[in-house]
């Protein structure tokens, strides 16, 4: 009987670690930002994040009995993706256009590749890619902290749509386009740690997001490098552009995407060596679009163009097979 072994890349071990229990972590990595979120600005982000939730779950339960496929809205996929995708947009977010891109998510991004662990693309990214160039006025209404101070805006006489209601990549985009503006017009590190600024629900409030993130680590639900890589690269581009590091690290999406985003199992590398490249690449290519791009915002689409080498950085950087095929009795022979 001829039996030979055939030796595949990893990963071979199984764990008791269910897709549930990792999707509840994240949710519970989530809570503190989210928190913050409400407490900054409100019912309204509380009602977005529950319509956004609702969408995800209720659009992932009809096409599973649409398509007569097992339910699997219980592995808390679909409750993370609306949470996300509330937390990456504007408090003042209109209820229908959540509606609309919760259910982008789940069935165009994720269900039409196959369901989870088969969409190349983050579900919530691409939806917010999405509304933001479909409704680009309505994505870009910031809304005020509930305690945040006026801030100045003396000297700048150029505006989006009034500067009081800019978010801090806005005004240090202002800044750049008008070069004798000084910096004294944008917000504090304080400001910026604790959440005293314009912005996403769940983007805002740095301190939340580290808190988060630390938890997710202890949990060993994702690893250090993609989200250090991440930020470590967005410094150094941004300190050899003539950028603050510090602030651009903690304005914007910068934390949110790469402590939730980036380090999403199924649109990230496999292997560290692949992880370490897609983890720099998402930081340089946040700070060339915030830039040198027309957009203040980089994080989505440098998240969602890296998930796209994903599959060729995986397959650039497969590990040593363990194990050997055994030869057959007559190739031995020669």
């Amino acid at each position: 009987m001829d039996l030979r072994l055939i030796g595949s890349s990893s990963p071979h071990i199984k764990d008791k670690v269910t897709t549930s229990r990792v999707m509840l972590d994240v949710i519970i990595a989530l809570l503190p930002a989210a928190l913050m979120g409400v407490i900054l600005f409100g019912w309204r982000a509380l009602v977005n994040i529950a319509i956004s939730i609702a969408a995800c779950v209720l659009g992932e339960y009809i096409w599973n009995r649409a398509v007569k496929k097992p339910q699997t809205i219980h592995d808390c996929s679909a409750i993370v993706t609306g949470l996300l995708l509330a937390m990456t947009v504007s408090p003042r977010t209109p209820f229908w256009m959540l509606i609309i891109g919760g259910l982008f998510a789940i069935i165009i991004v994720k269900q039409l590749f196959g369901g989870i662990g088969m969409n190349f693309l983050n579900p919530a990214l691409a939806a917010r890619a999405m509304m933001m160039a479909s409704w680009p006025a309505q994505m870009t209404a910031w809304q005020a902290p509930n305690w945040m101070s006026a801030m100045s805006t003396e000297g700048l006489t150029v505006a989006v749509d009034s500067v009081s209601s800019a978010t801090p990549l806005a005004l240090q985009s202002l800044i750049i386009s008008n070069g004798g503006v000084t910096s004294a017009q944008l917000p504090s590190y304080k400001d910026l740690f604790l959440g005293n600024v314009m912005g996403s629900i769940g983007e805002t409030c740095a301190l939340a997001l580290l808190i988060g993130g630390i938890y997710l680590i202890i949990r060993k639900i994702i690893s250090w490098e993609i989200p250090v890589l991440f930020a470590v690269s967005s410094m150094v581009l941004s300190l050899a552009l003539g950028l603050d590091p510090l602030f651009n690290l903690l304005s914007g999406g910068l934390m949110i995407g790469a402590i939730f985003m980036a380090t999403d199992y199924t649109t990230s590398p496999m292997t560290f060596k692949a992880r370490c490249i897609y983890a720099i690449g998402c930081g340089l290519l946040t700070v060339v679009i915030r830039y040198f791009g027309g957009y203040p915002e980089g994080v989505s689409y440098a998240i969602l163009l890296m998930n796209l080498v994903v599959p060729l950085l995986d397959k650039a950087f497969i590990p040593k097979s363990f194990g050997t095929l055994i030869e057959k009795k007559g190739e031995a022979a020669k």
